[in-house]
């Protein structure tokens, strides 16, 4: 069990204690992407038959030890319901999360607005990323073929990461929870034009699967980073985008980062 894949650990988890394997890990603790997926796969319990619509969770301290998920309805409304969701160990809270599920609506047809996805070269075209296992693990679990120059501490003048990604341990298009962990896969943008290491973690993560997730026939997203603003003080907001190979859009993501220095 220790060395279960990420994907297949999403499958099966609930309520109950969790623990953070070290093929998880990335920059010292639990995947952030694959912790908050991990909290929001217990909290759809309570919304079995409905969709999500949008997950927050916001990390008190890095999750390096094994961890309790505990879950509430908060609200069940005839459109939605919303749940909360806490991981915490013996040292206190961890991650603090609430999510929104929607119920399927009926006769309805509003205007669609998507992100248009960029013109990139495929996957297969694009040469595989290579990080190191020994800063963050469960990158074995990855592959990430940028696209263009842009990486993370080259210096850049453009605080953007593009990137394919996908999970490889099957060949199965991402669900709603592989959609949550995948989101958080790339270095966070604002890296791009730092020249140094340094840690910049996320403090708060919003996801927010789109429609066309439901539609998705191939394990591979295209995803978007890009710091959307950043003081000098060290705190930063990025937006990320993903879409399949066929064009779709696939959702969206707001994160919250702060820089630690190296």
């Amino acid at each position: 069990m220790d060395s279960i894949p990420p994907g297949r650990l999403l499958q099966n988890s609930r309520d109950g204690h969790v623990d953070a394997h070290d093929h998880l890990k990335g920059f010292g603790g639990l995947h952030g992407g694959l912790a908050l997926a991990l909290v929001t796969s217990a909290m759809r319990g309570h919304a079995e038959g409905r969709e999500l619509v949008s997950v927050t969770g916001r990390f008190g301290r890095t999750i390096d030890t094994r961890f309790r998920i505990d879950t509430a309805l908060t609200h069940a409304g005839r459109s939605s319901s919303i749940v909360s969701g806490r991981a915490e160990s013996e040292r206190g809270p961890l991650l603090d999360s609430w999510a929104v599920f929607a119920a399927a609506a009926d006769d309805v047809s509003w205007p669609a607005v998507e992100q248009p996805m960029p013109e990139v070269p495929t996957p297969e075209e694009c040469d595989v990323f290579a990080i190191p296992k020994e800063f963050v693990p469960i990158s074995t679990s990855m592959e990430i073929r940028p696209v263009g120059s842009a990486r993370p501490y080259a210096g850049g003048d453009r605080a953007e990461l593009v990137a394919w990604v996908r999970l490889l341990e099957d060949d199965i298009p991402p669900d709603a929870l592989r959609f949550v962990f995948l989101m958080d896969a790339l270095a966070p943008s604002y890296a791009a034009v730092l020249s140094t290491p340094a840690l910049v973690p996320t403090v708060e993560i919003t996801v927010r699967p789109g429609a066309g997730l439901a539609k998705a026939s191939s394990p591979w997203l295209l995803l978007r980073a890009t710091t959307q603003q950043a003081a000098s003080s060290g705190w930063s907001s990025e937006g990320i985008d993903a879409w399949g190979p066929d064009g779709t859009h696939l959702g969206s993501a707001q994160q919250l980062r702060m820089v630690r220095g190296g």
